[in-house]
């Protein structure tokens, strides 16, 4: 288990087996998430947003505005 100390500026030095197994270096972004009151997951936002392409694939058909309304009022009324 790896341990850091936060210092009175609030900064913490990540230790270098965390930052190796995350795939950082200096400049790189982390971002802190809550899991739940008092945990947070850390997590590598080093990516680019183009990096997301491809990760949702296209539909077999295309859906039309009707099609998506029909289900948002069916999903809507089953809620109530």
């Amino acid at each position: 288990m790896s341990t850091a100390t936060l210092s009175s500026k609030g900064q913490i030095t990540i230790p270098a087996i965390v930052r190796t197994a995350l795939g950082v270096a200096t400049g790189d972004r982390l971002e802190f998430i809550q899991i739940e009151p008092g945990h947070f997951e850390l997590v590598a936002a080093t990516r680019s947003v183009k990096a997301l392409k491809g990760m949702v694939k296209k539909p077999a058909s295309p859906v039309t505005i009707e099609q998506m309304n029909e289900a948002i009022a069916s999903q809507g009324a089953k809620a109530k």
